[in-house]
């Protein structure tokens, strides 16, 4: 069964505002931090990062540029391979790689807790950063 994420502003459509491949990497950095720090509490630095890893592995079928992120050696809470990777991509690329990958992760979550729990908890997580002067600004947590 295929869950579908919550109403969001995609990278895509960021990329359709002219931010370049390092503006979204910039976000969807931010974006997971934020997507950490809600599910960490309860599931754990450990569990997100598994998520997060899992996720990286089935998107990279599509997106190599993942797929070699999810070889690679991931710390919890640590995107900077994240950052780099989708850095070196087109900006509608790294926006596509972006999208795939927090719709993999949502699915995932929501197999393993329900579909209505999965979006409360990624709710503000899913809010991307505004991209202000050319970088990307993290927005307060509510």
């Amino acid at each position: 069964m295929q869950h579908e994420a919550p109403n969001i502003t995609t990278f895509v459509q960021l990329a359709a505002r002219d931010a370049d491949a390092s503006r979204i990497a910039e976000a969807a950095v931010a974006q997971w931090s934020n997507i950490d720090a809600a599910l960490s509490p309860i599931i754990g630095q450990s569990g997100v990062a598994a998520l997060f890893k899992r996720s990286l592995r089935l998107t990279g079928v599509n997106y190599p540029c993942l797929h070699a992120l999810s070889e690679s050696t991931l710390r919890p809470g640590d995107h900077a391979g994240l950052r780099a990777a989708l850095s070196q991509e087109t900006a509608l690329d790294a926006a596509a790689a972006s999208d795939a990958l927090q719709r993999t992760f949502h699915e995932l979550l929501a197999n393993l807790i329900g579909d209505s729990l999965a979006e409360r908890l990624l709710r503000s997580a899913w809010n991307l950063p505004s991209i202000e002067n050319g970088h990307a600004a993290r927005e307060p947590a509510p």
